[in-house]
């Protein structure tokens, strides 16, 4: 059977939840896992003010090709992913992903996955302001 051709996007605007849903959308589909990266006001025990992302030219490249290796996964029917670049103040999203997949733990595995290979293979890098005026990069190389 073939699976549904994923919706991935490396994104300047705001990230619509409803898009992703409805990209995993499918017959087959007996369970859809989302992932929502949301900007917090802390961390590392420090208040953040904002944040920006950075992309690689080749991070929808790899972003893509994790997206493929998830649909390869035995039982997942649909898969997408779709992260923002550029400045986000706190409670904005910043990753929205959605597997979809026959039975429930296929998709909570095959998601949970898809968001850990992309924190440490996808060359997207948070640049974090401290509300102390203070920053720091995370995630480069």
């Amino acid at each position: 059977m073939s699976q549904v051709p994923p919706l991935v996007a490396v994104s300047e605007t705001p990230l619509s939840v409803d898009e992703v849903l409805r990209a995993v959308a499918h017959p087959r589909v007996g369970g859809v896992v989302t992932f929502l990266g949301v900007v917090r006001d802390h961390d590392g025990g420090k208040d953040v003010g904002a944040l920006d992302y950075s992309a690689h030219p080749s991070a929808l490249t790899a972003l893509t090709e994790l997206v493929e290796a998830t649909l390869r996964r035995e039982g997942v029917v649909t898969a997408a992913a779709v992260h923002r670049k550029g400045h986000l103040e706190i409670g904005d999203l910043a990753v929205v992903l959605a597997v979809g997949a026959e039975h429930r733990g296929q998709a909570f595995d095959a998601c949970r996955a898809l968001i850990d290979d992309l924190k440490a293979q996808v060359p997207i890098w948070k640049h974090q302001v401290f509300a102390d005026g203070s920053d720091e990069w995370v995630g480069t190389p």
